[in-house]
């Protein structure tokens, strides 16, 4: 008796029943794998499994198994054993057959058929009649696979090699079932790899901009976290390490040397040099001076802290030369940190706090030539510190043996913690990251402001034209200064203090020294030069032509005024706020800025994008569109301090692309010629190896040269503040969408998560 016929070939000697049985299933063999494949693809978008990919997952189980036995047996007896078992499970399936439609179904373990009979798996459906079921008698097949996903075990198979066996399921689970259903079907092998990652994906993924908005005021219904990390205590320097007051080494007072070290590690840079940040400094540092020090320490030139600076590069030095373990050890605490503090819960969603760490003590920097800087920021405590939660919450505890100084339950907010700086006296706040459902939401309005203003900017535009001609000087400031944060993008300016801040200034507080007029200038009329101080101290300086109506009444403004007086001296911020709002509900300057940005950039983009460009090609013309706003905004920023050594390796890897390119060219040039003389396909082939080569030295080099541009033309502009503040992110989708760039060309990591909303929002038709 042979054994070398496989279990499809068993013959079953079981009358003209089990015959027609075998007639039946091989008439509608070829329908069942038609009818299979229409299966697969229907039910693959509907994200559910049908019994095919049981019935084929369970086929390939049982042939590897069957395989596996008939290699192994290597007597007849054994071979005899193996076909006595195939008759009576042929047996077994003519009655089950028979029988189909009066039982009920077997048990299902994951989705599976459980056989509880001694042959073991199962090779065929439930329903074996040349057909599969439909979807509607699996409905509930996911939630099945949901249910029981941790109790599943798979059967192992006994055979010989039954290791072997597992293996060969392992790689059917990996490379055979289909990718849109793969990740449905989550066994114990996948469970340890797949569990976490499903979840942080899960978590990542949640479209609050689907959800209805709350639309009584309140920010969220709960709210719950640990408080903010406060800086550590000051660990005292060791005693080697001396301060020196005129040539003799003292010892100060812990607060006092505190102090002194915030100056010490600032030994190196310009600040220490400036006379008011010395001044305010030794100010602030006597006061955390004993008695006895403050008696011998008056002259902060007699002071030497090179010994405290010395150490403190050695530290730093160490730092950089830590082990990789020491190194991994910091990198586990601040993870742990960052899992405890830097969540919290809102609305039963988890969500990213943006800073969670309260601000070290130091000293003050400021922006320009403030004049607080050098002054001592005090060290924040938590009697400092409000909390906000909501009640029913757990609330944060503060560290032991101390107290808040209030909790609130004010869910009108979004902060979580906030404290009072002692510096400016302006409140420090603790909020939700940016990619956070509460800083999506606001940006998302911010752009619906700015999409409503562009239905009515030429009724408003046409509004301040005439105001120009008013008979009222009010009015006529009003619609000059208007006019400029409309077509230059300026801020308002916000009234402050005298002596306060830096001498920054905006449209409203703009000064007569800050304006020039030119009649003619480099062959343009009504020339207006702008020169002053913008926030954070960085220089606007602009020469732009204006309408003749606008240059007579600067003319007009400035007549017999001092440098220093205000160039719109019958105009503030909230005169021309509540004039804005009278225009639009929700308009301010702000919202004329991010208009003219967003617009600005959508109307570059069409002029610079070309279809046949290559990717770098379209991310430098984005960049170009990017630059124009940035430019529009006045975001500059001071070349990179690495910048030339950045571009020196730039241009190293250029020309060694272009020796390469050259080198590339003549071997191309050669292998023509030695096909010219042979004709045969082996030279043929080694023709297009060249040309292949050639063309992707050619893109490399592009790249790099597109990348040179860039930086060039980037130098001193801030493409990111635009970016991230004043640009509608669904421009920038759209555009990559239309164009085939991928997003994260556009947009980090970091970026993508903030604005996440446009990405699945945005299809590439969008208009702003």
């Amino acid at each position: 008796m042979s054994g070398d016929h496989g279990h499809g070939d068993t013959q079953v000697n079981s009358g003209s029943k089990g015959s027609d049985i075998h007639k039946h299933k091989d008439k509608h063999k070829d329908k069942e794998h038609r009818h299979r494949d229409h299966k697969k693809d229907k039910e693959r978008e509907k994200f559910k499994h049908s019994n095919s990919e049981h019935k084929e997952y369970s086929d390939k189980k049982h042939k590897d198994k069957e395989k596996l036995k008939y290699i192994n047996s290597g007597s007849d007896k054994h071979r005899e054993k193996h076909k006595e078992k195939d008759k009576d499970k042929e047996k077994r399936k003519e009655e089950k057959i028979k029988s189909t439609h009066d039982r009920p179904k077997k048990e299902k373990e994951n989705g599976y058929v459980r056989d509880t009979s001694p042959a073991g798996i199962k090779s065929e459906p439930e329903e074996d009649n040349g057909f599969y079921p439909s979807p509607q008698h699996n409905k509930n097949s996911k939630r099945e696979y949901d249910d029981k996903e941790c109790e599943y075990k798979p059967k192992k198979v006994k055979a010989e090699h039954d290791k072997k066996a597992q293996k060969r399921k392992h790689e059917y689970e990996e490379d055979e079932v289909d990718e849109d259903i793969k990740p449905k079907i989550k066994t114990k092998y996948k469970k340890a790899t797949e569990g976490k990652k499903s979840k942080k994906e899960e978590e990542e993924k949640w479209k609050w901009w689907e959800e209805e908005r709350y639309t009584d005021g309140s920010k969220w219904r709960f709210l719950e976290h640990k408080g903010p990390v406060f800086a550590p205590p000051y660990e005292p320097l060791p005693d080697k390490v001396k301060f020196y007051y005129d040539g003799k080494p003292m010892k100060l007072s812990a607060p006092a040397e505190e102090v002194a070290t915030f100056f010490a590690k600032m030994l190196d840079h310009e600040y220490t040099t400036k006379d008011i940040f010395r001044k305010n400094f030794f100010k602030d540092w006597r006061k955390e001076m004993t008695s006895e020090e403050k008696s011998k320490i008056t002259d902060l030139n007699k002071c030497d802290f090179s010994e405290m600076n010395d150490y403190f590069k050695a530290q730093s030095e160490a730092r950089k030369q830590m082990s990789k373990e020491e190194k991994q050890k910091i990198k586990e605490e601040n993870e742990r940190l960052l899992q405890e503090y830097g969540f919290c819960i809102m609305d039963n969603h988890k969500e990213r706090i943006g800073n969670f760490r309260t601000e070290p003590p130091g000293l003050f920097r400021g922006r320009g030539d403030h004049p607080k800087m050098g002054m001592l920021k005090r060290r924040i405590r938590p009697e400092d510190v409000i909390i906000n939660c909501s009640k029913d919450s757990k609330q944060p505890k503060p560290p032991p043996g101390t107290k808040w100084k209030e909790v609130r339950h004010d869910n009108k907010v979004t902060w979580l913690a906030s404290w009072t700086e002692n510096i400016q006296g302006s409140i420090k706040y603790i909020m939700l990251n940016p990619s956070s459902r509460i800083k999506g939401e606001k940006d998302w309005q911010k752009y619906e402001t700015a999409r409503r203003l562009k239905k009515c900017v030429d009724r408003i535009r046409a509004q301040y034209r005439e105001d120009w001609k008013s008979k009222e000087m009010r009015i006529r400031q009003r619609a000059v200064a208007l006019y400029f944060i409309d077509k230059l993008a300026l801020r308002a300016g916000n009234e402050k203090e005298e002596g306060e801040t830096a001498d920054t200034v905006g449209c409203c507080s703009l000064r007569v020294e800050h304006v020039n007029l030119h009649p003619k200038m480099d062959d343009q009329e009504y020339v207006v030069e702008f020169d002053f101080l913008g926030k954070d101290s960085i220089r606007y300086y602009n020469k732009i032509p204006v309408e003749k109506r606008v240059f007579k009444n600067l003319q007009l403004f400035l007549e017999n005024k001092q440098p220093e007086d205000d160039l719109f001296d019958r105009l503030n911020t909230c005169i021309l706020n509540k004039h804005l709002q009278e225009l639009m509900d929700g308009l301010t300057a702000k919202v004329f800025r991010t208009y003219n940005a967003s617009i600005t950039l959508q109307q570059q983009l069409k002029e610079l994008s070309c279809p046949d460009d290559s990717i770098p090609a379209k991310i430098l013309s984005y960049n170009r569109a990017n630059r124009a706003v940035a430019i529009l905004c006045n975001h500059q920023r001071a070349p990179p301090k690495t910048f030339e050594k950045s571009m020196q390796n730039l241009q190293t890897k250029i020309d060694e692309k272009q020796n390469q390119l050259s080198a590339a060219r003549k071997q191309l040039k050669a292998a023509k010629a030695d096909h010219k003389a042979s004709h045969d396909e082996k030279s043929k082939k080694a023709v297009e190896v060249k040309r292949k080569a050639v063309q992707r030295i050619e893109e490399h080099l592009m790249k790099l040269q597109m990348q040179a541009t860039d930086r060039e033309e980037n130098k001193q502009i801030a493409l990111g503040t635009s970016k991230l503040n004043y640009l509608d992110p669904r421009i920038s989708v759209a555009w990559c969408k239309k164009w085939g760039v991928p997003i994260e060309k556009i947009y980090n990591k970091t970026q993508r998560e903030k604005f996440a909303w446009a990405i699945d929002m945005a299809e590439k038709d969008y208009e702003f």
